[in-house]
């Protein structure tokens, strides 16, 4: 399981924006500022996300890489995919996979990709197994 990621982003205030709303659907809204003088000599500041008391998805203002990047965010329903993917578009994300099944992956892999201000590739995912739901439930 990962701990945290670190993203380097073009402008961070812009960043800031389009990650709170994106990740709010999908129930990401604790944010967390690290001053980076805090840290020993040379640390970014950071902009975190988080939930639960964690935060483990981090901005910093730096050398933008966006074809390296793929992230993908736990949803815990369809609809949370398709709130996401609104979202993030509405934010000024570019589209790289309306919401559906990803048939490729399981019939039951639901998912959207996009691709944030930066060019890094999201993807909100949704795989019924791993919430312990039926097929059927997850539907609604």
């Amino acid at each position: 399981m990962l701990d945290h990621i670190f993203l380097s982003v073009s402008d961070i205030k812009r960043s800031i924006g389009f990650y709170e709303a994106t990740l709010a659907p999908l129930g990401i809204t604790v944010r967390l500022d690290y001053d980076g003088q805090d840290g020993p000599p040379g640390h970014p500041d950071l902009k975190g996300f988080g939930v639960n008391g964690r935060i483990f998805f981090w901005l910093r203002e730096g050398v933008v890489e966006g074809a390296a990047v793929h992230v993908g965010f736990v949803a815990n329903s369809k609809a949370e995919v398709k709130a996401a993917y609104a979202a993030a578009i509405d934010s000024g994300a570019v589209d790289n996979g309306a919401p559906g099944a990803r048939l490729h992956y399981d019939p039951n892999y639901y998912a959207a990709n996009v691709l944030d201000p930066d060019g890094y590739s999201l993807e909100f995912v949704y795989k019924n197994w791993q919430h312990g739901r039926s097929t059927s439930s997850a539907q609604r």
